[in-house]
């Protein structure tokens, strides 16, 4: 870890299903303009984002959100699948977690989300042999699901990429300091 910065705030909208960017977006912003502004030798290539990409009802999750806003490719991981109803039974959580447990035996497995329009939403990944629950892998923006999928397996040391996961631990460091 290179660089790590906090802002606490106060969100001002409840969680809503499928609606996580309009609630979590401004802050993430915010910290990003200011590392471009402070350490711009530091600037991100790409950022992790802990949520979806086009692996989204809408098409347009919070990875996709944030890449726009802050013009930086962006890769949707999540830990959890959201279903997506207006394309095919393949992209129910029925059918995702049947293919995933017949496909992803090891580490490295990739099983790519088609519905039946022909559009890749993601792909469900195995990022190591000792897990046995996928994460969920999507384009944010200005990447390709394959180059998300191959940057994604070479930061997983655990389930998660870790950047995802340092970010995590971190804040929840900082949060309980702040108690």
């Amino acid at each position: 870890v290179i660089y790590e910065d906090y802002k606490s705030v106060k969100l001002e909208l409840p969680y809503v299903p499928g609606f996580l960017a309009f609630r979590e977006v401004k802050p993430l912003v915010d910290l990003i303009s200011t590392l471009k502004i402070t350490k711009p030798e530091i600037y991100p290539k790409v950022i992790f984002v802990d949520g979806n990409g086009i692996l989204h009802p809408r098409r347009f999750g919070l990875a996709c959100h944030l890449g726009v806003l802050v013009n930086v490719p962006t890769i949707g991981v999540s830990k959890n699948f959201l279903q997506i109803d207006n394309d095919g039974e393949q992209l129910t959580m029925v059918h995702v977690k049947k293919q995933c447990k017949v496909l992803l035996v090891k580490g490295g497995d990739v099983y790519h989300l088609r519905g039946d329009s022909g559009q890749y939403w993601g792909a469900a990944v195995r990022s190591l042999d000792s897990t046995t629950n996928p994460i969920f892998v999507s384009v944010g923006h200005r990447i390709s699901l394959d180059t998300a999928i191959q940057l994604v397996l070479k930061c997983c040391r655990y389930r998660i990429p870790e950047p995802t996961r340092q970010a995590d631990l971190r804040s929840r460091d900082f949060i309980r300091t702040q108690s």
